[in-house]
């Protein structure tokens, strides 16, 4: 339904049909996965468009070091809420702009890790958090959506570990890996009731093995979803 939401946006909604997100928790591999899925994809003649939430743009960017930065500790949750929410609204805006040349679009993050970290996370009202996901995605949803999922303790340790080896840009974006487990533990189960409940479209992956053979995986999930749409 476009209520509200205007012509071009519907026509864009349309674009938008091979969206594709990597969601999960931290140290699951997403970013690897996104560089491997892209650069096969390429070489099989697709154009693949990479962004990434929080960020994607230069004024998500900027928002991103905010979001992320463990010196911000103090910051409220609705803060928290509402800087995603902006950041995926200039997301959309510059992705209209950008993106309508291209096969698929592959995105590290979107709606889902916002219903997992703010709702199951820290408890905010999931209706107030769907209705923000609406206006700021502008009622786009992705396609396809692979949930990699890893034992809390082994994510957080891969993520930490990241940030330990002089990556200065990530040592500086740690604010959540400095959460504690329980928390983490929520964003998990959270993750895992979105794939329940939409497993249409969330395809749920072990992340615990090897990245060569969650590559494979993915892959073909891939091509099985761009075969369908196809068809």
């Amino acid at each position: 339904m476009c209520l509200q939401l205007g012509v071009e946006s519907c026509e864009f909604r349309l674009k938008m049909g091979k969206l594709i997100t990597f969601e999960g928790i931290e140290g699951c591999g997403k970013t690897t996965q996104i560089k491997l899925l892209g650069d096969y994809l390429r070489k099989k003649g697709y154009t693949i468009y990479e962004t990434r939430e929080p960020g994607g743009t230069l004024i998500g960017d900027q928002i991103r070091m905010v979001l992320l930065n463990p010196d911000n500790k103090g910051m409220s949750e609705i803060t928290e809420l509402f800087l995603y929410e902006a950041c995926r609204a200039q997301l959309i805006k510059e992705l209209r702009e950008k993106s309508s040349d291209k096969d698929i679009i592959l995105c590290d993050r979107f709606t889902d890790s916002t219903i997992a970290y703010q709702r199951y996370g820290r408890g905010i009202d999931k209706g107030i958090i769907k209705e923000l996901n609406r206006i700021a995605s502008n009622g786009i949803k992705p396609a396809l959506t692979i949930l990699l999922d890893l034992d809390v303790k082994t994510g957080l340790g891969r993520a930490k570990e990241r940030n330990i080896k002089g990556r200065r840009k990530k040592a500086a974006e740690g604010r959540f890996e400095e959460e504690a487990l329980e928390f983490h533990q929520k964003v998990r189960e959270g993750f895992l009731k979105i794939a329940s409940e939409e497993s249409e479209r969330v395809k749920l992956t072990d992340a615990n093995r090897g990245i060569e053979e969650v590559h494979k995986e993915i892959v073909k999930l891939v091509e099985g979803h761009l075969l369908k749409a196809d068809s």
